[in-house]
């Protein structure tokens, strides 16, 4: 039996893939894809965690492509979505990539529109979720000047 080839880059969800990393840390690559996530897609197409992608069949990798673009079609359950109950349409659903970025925007101008307490906040570019601020958080506040001496005046006089 012939050894099988493998692929050093495979693409899955417009990502590029390294072919020898087990396919568990592999899919850690895509922006959207927890340890978490990246198990329960193992476990439910019943993959090998730790086989390389490279190694991969086109039919697997056909599968994992489609579970990451309709992830509750496939059976994961809604509790590991990053989108439960989405504004506009009220759906559960899993975004990937460059859709998180453009979601995460837009529900920021939202509440800066809306002038909702976060959004104030992210308007003034101070903590949203309650943390005290006398300490921490000093890089946005702008520079601080340290107490400046009198020139040609000694220390003591």
């Amino acid at each position: 039996m012939a050894e099988k080839e493998m692929r050093h880059l495979v693409r899955i969800a417009n990502t590029d893939l390294d072919g020898t990393k087990p396919i568990y840390s592999a899919l850690t690559q895509i922006k959207g894809v927890s340890w978490s996530f990246a198990n329960m897609i193992c476990n439910l197409l019943k993959v090998d965690k730790k086989s390389q992608v490279g190694y991969l069949e086109d039919k697997t990798i056909e599968q994992l492509d489609g579970f990451l673009k309709d992830a509750q079609k496939h059976g994961a359950p809604s509790w590991m979505l990053n989108r439960r109950r989405d504004l506009e349409t009220g759906n559960d659903m899993h975004l990937l990539s460059a859709d998180i970025d453009f979601v995460v925007d837009n529900d920021l101008k939202r509440m800066k529109m809306i002038k909702s307490y976060k959004g104030v906040r992210h308007i003034q570019g101070l903590p949203v979720r309650g943390q005290k601020t006398k300490s921490n958080f000093r890089k946005n506040k702008g520079h601080v000047l340290g107490v400046k001496r009198r020139s040609g005046a000694k220390a003591g006089k």
